[in-house]
């Protein structure tokens, strides 16, 4: 089942603000053109949400073998999954 546009960007902000939650961290407003590492997130919470957005949407875009560079801003993020989506 092909995910849609709507539920891949719905998936990584519930992702960004459940880790945040988690890591009591204080998370930056979600918009598109939000830089990552303003977001209020280390590395382990973007790596806590790349292994949490695999289960739930099934795909890793790192670990596709092609040379794709890390995404700089939430909207980036978003557009490597939806590009990689099943």
């Amino acid at each position: 089942m092909m995910a849609t546009t709507v539920s891949v960007r719905s998936t990584v902000t519930a992702r960004f603000a459940e880790v945040a939650r988690e890591q009591k961290k204080t998370l930056a407003p979600l918009a598109d053109d939000l830089v990552l590492l303003d977001s209020g997130l280390d590395s382990l919470c973007l790596a806590i949400i790349v292994a949490r957005l695999e289960d739930a949407l099934g795909t890793d875009p790192f670990s596709s073998g092609s040379a794709a560079e890390f995404p700089v801003t939430l909207g980036d993020f978003i557009r490597l999954y939806e590009d990689a989506a099943p």
